[in-house]
């Protein structure tokens, strides 16, 4: 069969891409993989990298180039007969993998080549990868005895297809509730921007008034700009209670017994390879390697920060109280009166920013950033075929001018488009069989408010900073000089170290000379003035004791749910929750809210157990970026020296031993409390 799915050259096809077809073609790329490796196994006594690595290599790349657009579609552009098929897919690629990783055949093979005369002389790359095939051998089961083989898959099956039903339980929990409004009065104090997108959607739906949505940026501006108090709860009520039990959608959708499922599975998986728990599972493939040290990092920075956050928390309660007559502040006017405090103490707020922030200044400008600091050229390309008429696509060259790989972007929230921001692997860098060279290719995907009216999107300074942070992802995929695709990019990095490259370039978006090449006021076209820049940078670490405990709260739930969880005990989710709550939050938080129904990082996303990993990783980022406050913040030799020494080594060597090469030490969690205003 000659299917146009599997006819996927440098760049996927997109726009004419046959639903009808991607079932049978994944059917025939596995069943075709399956008897190459047959053959592989078979035809070879002694085995080495270029009869067996290599072509091994060779055919999951054929898998991945297949399979890439088909999952990035069911993310970005979902329909029913997509999430149909991709959920026939799901389980046929879980049973894949796993039959793969348990073959015993294959990790003898393996394990032959690392036995073998010649393995003392391999590359670090050859060596690094031999030694992640044969760990991950061992986490997959393929020491256990048959009956427990069975289960392990039987179990990875299952976790496969419970956390795409949770990701999509919360799609359309978030898409299936909205709120119609007649009064243009009850909008009052929402920017202009929000309304008229309110007016356009009602429009869309063939309502007259407004439509307000529980996607992110028209929920989170309610939150900040509402007036109308009931509202608000309103609104928050129906957020926080997404695909669970409780609020105006409950029981519909509902992720709290496919939260227990996936927590019993991944449990009883990892007792099945002989880890005590799913955390202690998880830490054999990252940085931090007991839950000892894990859980320490995260108390100690609690113990750091929990007197700000109480500090910050005073604040606000005390001037909600001297501009409004109510007795008790309650979560949905957390937000509301931030934003009011914010304008009194710095008079600067974010909608005030928005108004400089084109988002094509705001690339164009993030690409000149680049340029100074990694001699890289980026060039946007408009030939290319696309999944919807808002995706564009760039090309990246570097200082010698030679093609380092591509990206697409894909920047607005729209109806049937997963919620949140990601960069993810189209395509990896490697040498193909043939010896030429496979460009790596990403996807950043964001969720900001699109354009209205025909006008040009505006960026508050909180979605810069959120392009900064996936592309910072994206170069890390892009600029890897690794030519083995398991190593490549963000592959082979431990998952908390991933964020590094991220949150490092997230500290340029605070820099003033940065800040004038990525903004443009709306009207004037000036960049963002001294006075405005002066309050922004004052406001920066506004309330940092409260966001700094709000993903400490996130961090601690997910480590200790995956360390603790007991099958045999009923409602350890929300107890586990409460414990943290009580430990770490300044806040009361409602009865109703269920946050853990909506936790896709952890449920239906890779941070499992590994949450904490944003803020281990922005300890690495701080400490690497006060290099370039000492030395000057475009100083380019430090900037080839992070090129060089993280960007384009991949997964083959140790994060700590790659940050060392480049800070001249271990990092310091000063570096971190120093930047947050917290030391």
């Amino acid at each position: 069969m000659e299917s146009s799915v599997l006819n996927q050259s440098a760049l996927p096809i997109f726009s004419t891409l046959p639903l009808a077809q991607v079932e049978p073609a994944l059917k025939q790329v596995l069943s075709e993989n399956r008897s190459k490796l047959q053959t592989l196994l078979k035809n070879n006594s002694a085995f080495t990298w270029e009869n067996l690595i290599l072509p091994m290599e060779a055919l999951d790349n054929l898998l991945n180039k297949m399979w890439s657009p088909v999952s990035h579609l069911h993310a970005v552009m979902e329909s029913d007969e997509l999430r149909t098929i991709y959920n026939a897919c799901i389980p046929l690629l879980t049973e894949y993998h796993t039959e793969l990783m348990q073959n015993e055949i294959l990790y003898r093979a393996v394990k032959m080549i690392s036995e073998s005369a010649d393995y003392k002389n391999f590359s670090p790359v050859q060596i690094k990868a031999i030694e992640n095939e044969l760990r991950d051998f061992k986490l997959a089961g393929v020491s256990l005895p048959p009956k427990d083989k069975e289960r392990f898959a039987e179990l990875s099956k299952a976790l496969s297809k419970l956390s795409t039903q949770f990701g999509e339980n919360l799609l359309d929990a978030t898409q299936g509730w909205t709120l119609h409004v007649t009064d243009q009065n009850d909008l009052k104090g929402l920017p202009e921007q929000t309304i008229q997108l309110a007016r356009q959607t009602a429009e869309q739906h063939g309502k007259a008034g407004w439509e307000l949505t529980l996607d992110y940026p028209c929920y989170s501006m309610v939150m900040k700009y509402l007036e109308n108090r009931e509202l608000r709860r309103f609104m928050y009520e129906a957020y926080v209670t997404r695909a669970s039990d409780q609020g105006p959608q409950a029981g519909r959708w509902d992720n709290t017994k496919i939260i227990e499922d996936i927590l019993q599975n991944r449990q009883e998986l990892a007792k099945l390879i002989g880890t005590a728990n799913y955390a202690e599972y998880s830490l054999k493939t990252k940085m931090a390697k007991t839950p000892e040290h894990v859980l320490n990092f995260l108390h100690e920075l609690v113990a750091q920060s929990k007197s700000f956050g109480e500090r910050d928390i005073r604040e606000l309660t005390e001037f909600a109280r001297s501009l409004d007559d109510f007795q008790q502040l309650e979560c949905w006017d957390l937000g509301f009166y931030t934003e009011k405090l914010r304008m009194a103490k710095y008079a600067v707020s974010q909608e005030e920013l928005r108004a400089y922030f084109p988002i094509d200044k705001v690339l164009s400008g993030m690409f000149t950033v680049m340029q100074r600091l990694f001699g890289i050229k980026i060039v946007e390309r408009t030939d290319v075929d696309i999944w919807h008429s808002q995706v564009q696509f760039f090309e990246v060259y570097d200082h010698d001018n030679k093609l380092r790989g591509y990206f697409y972007t894909d920047l607005y929230a729209r109806k049937h488009k997963r919620d949140g921001a990601w960069m993810d692997e189209c395509r990896m860098r490697q040498t193909l069989p043939d010896g030429d060279l496979q460009y790596p290719v990403a996807f950043l995907t964001c969720n900001f408010t699109p354009p209205v009216n025909g006008k040009t999107a505006m960026l508050t300074h909180d979605d810069v900073q959120t392009v900064f942070h996936e592309f910072g992802h994206c170069l890390h995929h892009l600029l890897t000089q690794v030519n083995f695709a398991s190593l490549s990019g963000i592959n082979g990095v431990p998952w908390d170290a991933v964020e590094f490259p991220s949150q490092f370039l997230e500290h340029w978006c605070w820099d003033k000379e940065t800040l004038k090449l990525i903004s443009s006021h709306e009207k004037s076209g000036e960049s963002l003035p001294d006075e405005l820049y002066d309050k922004l940078i004052a406001a920066k670490n506004f309330q940092s004791g409260m966001t700094m405990l709000r993903q400490l709260e996130f961090a601690l739930f997910d480590f200790r749910l995956h360390l603790e969880f007991d099958s045999t005990k009923g409602g350890q989710v929300q107890k586990i929750l409460d414990e943290v709550r009580a430990e770490v939050g300044v806040f009361p938080t409602p009865a109703f809210n269920r946050f853990q129904n909506s936790f896709s990082h952890i449920f239906a996303g890779g941070y499992a157990a590994g949450y904490y990993s944003y803020k281990w990783a922005e300890v690495l980022a701080s400490d690497a970026f006060s290099l370039f406050v000492e030395r000057g913040i475009f100083d380019a030799e430090t900037g080839r020296s992070y090129l060089k020494n993280i960007l384009e080594q991949g997964g083959v060597y140790d994060p700590m031993e790659l940050f060392i090469k480049f800070r001249g030490r271990e990092p310091k969690i000063d570096a971190l409390l120093k930047e947050c205003g917290l030391l």
